[in-house]
């Protein structure tokens, strides 16, 4: 069997070629025409380790090719033990890299420049001396990395994860940028001893991979990892607002929450554009480390998400309006399932507490309930074999607000499976094997009116 007809392998989505290790989506970027998406990547083995950058590109948001690695290790240098995570930005014409060096164990990192040589991204050619070497005097940390550049009122900063070894509480510090090479410590966004952070993304030993993305309407969204102990969770969100605080800048949040609701979906980043925000995360294993051996890779993209927010203030979360171009051939209810799909439903219900299920096989069923709000993905029949510390239930459970009307979109390409419902609540799962046979909806309990929509995806990029 080719990899094109492994259907448990994703074909639309962004990983290496070449296969080996994939984890967090780095520096995203729209350049001379094209989307540019980095990617840390072991190109030696699908574990994680010698960590470079990888390079996708893509005129469209749908068709990527691989254009191989971007950046490596440098022997000796202040990035010799991994080029690990961070941003991108053109600078005076020349897209450049934003990243953590690591040179030692212990998640201390330094933040690196690297440099493209040409238009196409085709070499970053990192800078031998870091423009931050290490984290400010007087603070122990377990953690210092992930660079992520945002700008506010005219004015460049830079966000760093971090965590504090005394209080085993995660922390954003934030930078002046005045340019590239020039940036001053300003001191904490926000870190755990803040009220709502605390409730909500309090339970972690590090903040890792910070993302803070415009709203339009004057608030901001910050996307925080949770590490613990080098265990990788989930990513939570917080909603707030940016005050002055001295020379620099506090983050208050109002509110927030989980923002993916599967278990395979971490350290997402971002690229802000004029009337929207894209998101990327990365969807890790469900199974063993084994089992990745003997695939071969380990790892991908996700698809590229908007996220913004509707009228009412509260999260906006859809896949990117492009990747409607993936919809081939209709699929009706009761077809059998192709490698990699679409289905939607809109549903009305009669009756409080109906039930609607959208069957994926007989492996995979998705639970609907637009008077609880809820959205449950059960995968008994195909659990996940992944010895992560937090053992996996059968179920993931998503959330939302009640009421008599509801929108499930749910991709799937191959083992990964990404379902959004009422473009309010995300749910990124990996179901090994693949869901195959035949798909159904069907009307469980209660009563309810369904429209249904499917497409295969009928070309492999």
């Amino acid at each position: 069997m080719t990899e094109a007809d492994d259907r448990n392998i994703p074909s639309h989505h962004v990983r290496p070629a070449a296969g080996q290790w994939c984890n967090d989506p780095n520096g995203p970027l729209f350049h001379a025409g094209r989307y540019h998406l980095f990617f840390q990547h072991n190109p030696g083995a699908p574990v994680w380790g010698d960590i470079h950058w990888g390079h996708a590109s893509s005129p469209d948001l749908v068709t990527w090719t691989d254009e191989g690695i971007a950046l490596a290790p440098t022997p000796g240098g202040r990035d010799a033990r991994g080029a690990w995570s961070g941003c991108a930005v053109v600078d005076h014409g020349v897209p450049t890299a934003v990243y953590t060096g690591m040179d030692r164990d212990d998640g201390i990192g330094s933040v690196m420049l690297a440099r493209a040589t040409d238009d196409l991204i085709n070499e970053l050619k990192a800078e031998p001396e870091p423009v931050v070497a290490g984290p400010p005097p007087g603070l122990d940390l377990v953690a210092f990395r992930d660079p992520y550049l945002f700008s506010c009122e005219g004015q460049r900063w830079a966000l760093i994860g971090a965590g504090h070894r005394g209080s085993g509480t995660g922390d954003v510090l934030l930078y002046r940028v005045d340019s590239l090479t020039e940036w001053t410590y300003a001191g904490s966004l926000v870190d755990a001893t803040d009220p709502v952070a605390g409730r909500i993304a309090g339970p972690a030993t590090a903040w890792e991979c910070p993302a803070l993305l415009p709203t339009g309407d004057g608030r901001w969204v910050l996307l925080l990892s949770l590490w613990i102990d080098d265990i990788t969770y989930s990513t939570s969100y917080l909603v707030g607002d940016l005050r002055a605080a001295g020379d620099g800048l506090r983050f208050v949040p109002a509110t927030g929450g989980m923002l993916d609701h599967g278990r395979d979906f971490y350290a997402p980043t971002a690229l802000v554009e004029d009337d929207r925000t894209l998101l990327w995360g990365w969807s890790w294993e469900s199974r063993t480390e084994q089992e990745s051996l003997a695939a071969g890779w380990a790892g991908c993209l996700t698809h590229p998400r908007e996220i913004g927010v509707h009228p009412d203030g509260t999260l906006r979360l859809a896949p990117a309006r492009e990747l409607t171009a993936l919809r081939g051939t209709p699929l009706p209810v009761g077809a059998e399932l192709p490698a990699a799909y679409e289905i939607e439903l809109d549903v009305r219900v009669d009756r409080p507490d109906s039930e609607i299920v959208l069957s994926l096989g007989a492996a995979v069923s998705l639970r609907l309930n637009p008077t609880r709000g809820t959205l449950v993905l059960d995968r008994t029949a195909t659990p996940a074999t992944a010895p992560h510390p937090l053992p996996r239930t059968s179920e993931a459970i998503a959330t939302v607000p009640g009421g008599t009307r509801s929108h499930l979109r749910v991709l799937v390409d191959g083992p990964l499976i990404e379902a959004f419902v009422d473009e309010r609540a995300m749910l990124t799962e990996k179901v090994y094997p693949a869901p195959m046979g035949h798909y159904g909806v069907t009307v469980v309990r209660g009563s309810a009116e369904v429209e249904t929509r499917a497409w295969t995806y009928d070309s492999r990029p």
